[in-house]
C-alpha cells in the first residue's frame, strides 16, 4: 500500500487527475540539440547525398566521358587524316565501343546510347556533304533544343532539374505543391542550367559558319565537360541550401500487407 495520498489509486486515475492530487507526472524530454560534432556529420550526409543524385542524374564521370571522347577522336583523326570519313569512322567506332563496354559490366547504356546517336548522325551528315564542321551540327542544334527545353520547362513551373531529379532522390513531384523551398530551388537550377550551357553553341555556332574546322573541333571539346561541372557545381549548391526532399507515398507503400 502506497503512503502518497490517495495510494495507488493517483495512479490509476491518469496523469491528469494525479497532477491535480499533487502527484509528480514526468514530462516528455525534448530532443537534445546536436552536438557540433552530429550537426558537420548531417551536413556532410547532405552534402554527399545532393553530390551523388546531381552525378546519377547527368551519368556521372563516365557518362560526360562518353559524350566528349568520340568529338575528340574526330577532330584528331581528321587532323592525321584530311578525310572526313576515316575521322567519322573513328568516332563512330569508339561510341560503339564505349556501348559495348558498358553492356558488359550490366551497366546502363543511356548516355552511351545518345551519344552513338549523335555521332553516329554527325558522321553520315559530314560524309553526305564532305564538309568536316558539319560532324559538330547536330551537337549544336541538341545544345540550342537543350537550353530552350530547360527554359520553357522552367516557364510552365515543370523545370527540367526536379523532373530529372525527383524519381532519384524518391520524392517524386511532391516538390510542386508539398515542398514549395524545393521548388523554389528546382527552378533556380534550371534556368542555371539554361544561362551555363546556353554559353557553347553562343560560342560554337560563329565558329560553324567560319568553316574553321580545327578551332571548331578543339573548342567543342574545351567546351564539353567543364560547362556540364559548373552547372552541376551550381546545382550541389543550390540544393544544399534547399529543403530536403518528401518522399513520396506510393499506393503499395501505404497498404499493409495481412498478417
Amino acid at each position: 500500500m502506497s503512503n502518497q495520498p490517495g495510494g495507488d489509486a493517483a495512479t490509476r486515475l491518469g496523469p491528469d487527475t494525479a497532477a491535480l492530487q499533487g502527484t509528480a507526472v514526468p514530462s516528455p524530454e525534448a530532443p537534445a540539440p546536436l552536438t557540433p560534432e552530429e550537426e558537420a556529420a548531417r551536413r556532410a550526409a547532405a552534402s554527399k547525398e545532393a553530390a551523388d543524385t546531381v552525378l546519377k542524374a547527368f551519368g556521372g564521370v563516365r557518362g560526360m566521358i562518353d559524350m566528349t571522347l568520340p568529338g575528340l577522336v574526330f577532330i584528331v583523326t581528321y587532323n592525321l587524316t584530311h578525310q572526313v570519313s576515316s575521322a567519322a569512322w573513328a568516332a563512330l567506332g569508339l561510341s560503339g565501343l564505349f556501348v559495348v563496354a558498358r553492356l558488359a559490366r550490366r551497366e546502363t547504356i543511356q548516355h552511351a546510347f545518345s551519344g552513338v546517336f549523335g555521332v553516329a548522325l554527325g558522321a553520315w551528315i559530314a560524309m553526305k556533304s564532305g564538309k568536316a564542321e558539319d560532324f559538330y551540327l547536330p551537337g549544336l542544334l541538341w545544345n540550342v533544343a537543350y537550353c530552350a527545353g530547360f527554359a520553357l520547362s522552367a516557364l510552365v513551373r515543370w523545370p527540367m532539374i526536379g523532373l530529372m531529379l525527383g524519381p532519384i532522390t524518391g520524392e517524386m513531384f511532391t516538390w510542386r505543391k508539398e515542398n514549395p523551398g524545393r521548388f523554389r530551388a528546382y527552378t533556380k537550377a534550371t534556368w542555371a542550367w539554361v544561362v551555363i550551357m546556353g554559353l557553347k553553341p553562343v560560342i560554337l555556332f560563329p565558329l560553324y559558319f567560319t568553316h574553321n574546322v580545327n578551332l571548331l573541333g578543339w573548342l567543342k571539346v574545351a567546351l564539353g565537360i567543364p560547362p556540364m561541372l559548373l552547372a552541376m557545381y551550381v546545382t550541389w549548391q543550390i540544393l544544399l541550401k534547399a529543403p530536403p526532399p518528401i518522399k513520396a507515398q506510393l499506393e503499395e507503400d501505404e497498404e499493409e500487407p495481412a498478417k
